[in-house]
């Protein structure tokens, strides 16, 4: 049985996973912890096989840049050096796209890493420090997700249902955006700890998700009918540039397949893409479940 230790007990993946992976009972022991005081310390980290380190800083004031620091990387390597100390044999720590300081474009592995706000230079200098840390003893794991969305998920896919629910009217876009479902997301956090997975990974559902048509599911899973209208490109352009939201929804931003194949094995990839959720029964799911 491995015995999983979640840093960050409330956070929406972590409380995501541990729901999601106890349908394996017999395979998996799951406890969470919070951060958030200095409790933690005294914590007995040796009876656990992998830490999933999940803590994060993200919806809040980028003038409030030293919490982000302090939580983000600070925090992390404390925890990830006492997991080393207590002979930990795996650990993975949640990143994010936000990394590459991109909203638009497509993510390969020779692009650079050039974050633009606290989120993202917090989170890669957490990564640069905990690889560090690594040995033949101490396994690392790298996850960079893209958006991630799914049933009361906090971000863009909220404020994307809620718009959705509210008006019938959405702009036809062709662009596309890298995305992962929780529960895809949480397989592919099983598949690195059943096969003790190190390196940097970037997970994603197989199919790109265009934003139209996750407007228009969402509706049609809640019985609504939608109007999509062409918008004149120098608006949308506009629009891109005025508001944050909009850009990070309408604009294409990938990863290439490429990429998120890349630190798999060809079995392993097949198995996530046979056991994943697919994009319509993930969009019933958020919005019935």
């Amino acid at each position: 049985m491995k015995k999983i230790l979640i840093i960050g007990e409330n956070s929406y993946i972590g409380i995501s996973f541990r729901n999601w992976i106890l349908k394996f009972n017999d395979e998996y022991e799951v406890e969470s912890i919070s951060v958030k005081t200095s409790a933690w310390k005294e914590v007995n980290f040796s009876k656990y096989d992998v830490v999933l380190y999940l803590s994060a800083i993200v919806h809040i004031k980028e003038k409030d840049e030293a919490l982000y620091y302090k939580v983000n990387h600070q925090l992390a390597i404390q925890v990830a050096k006492k997991a080393k100390e207590a002979g930990i044999k795996h650990f993975i720590f949640m990143s994010t796209m936000s990394v590459y300081g991109l909203n638009k474009g497509t993510i390969d592995i020779d692009t650079d890493k050039l974050p633009t706000n606290h989120y993202g230079k917090s989170k890669l200098m957490a990564e640069n420090d905990i690889l560090d840390l690594e040995s033949e003893k101490f396994l690392v794991s790298i996850v960079r997700p893209p958006m991630v969305y799914g049933k009361n998920c906090r971000g863009n896919y909220d404020k994307l249902s809620k718009l959705a629910k509210k008006t019938p009217f959405f702009i036809i876009t062709s662009s596309y955006r890298s995305m992962i479902y929780i529960d895809n997301l949480s397989l592919y956090l099983k598949v690195l700890i059943d096969s003790q997975i190190g390196g940097i990974h970037h997970p994603q559902n197989s199919n790109y998700v265009n934003v139209s048509e996750m407007f228009k599911t969402i509706r049609l899973q809640n019985k609504k009918k939608t109007f999509l209208f062409n918008v004149n490109p120098k608006i949308l352009g506009n629009l891109l540039k005025w508001s944050t939201f909009f850009s990070k929804v309408f604009g294409t931003l990938i990863y290439t397949k490429e990429l998120s194949l890349s630190s798999l094995n060809t079995n392993q990839n097949k198995y996530i893409k046979k056991n994943e959720v697919n994009f319509c029964k993930s969009i019933y799911k958020s919005e019935k479940e």
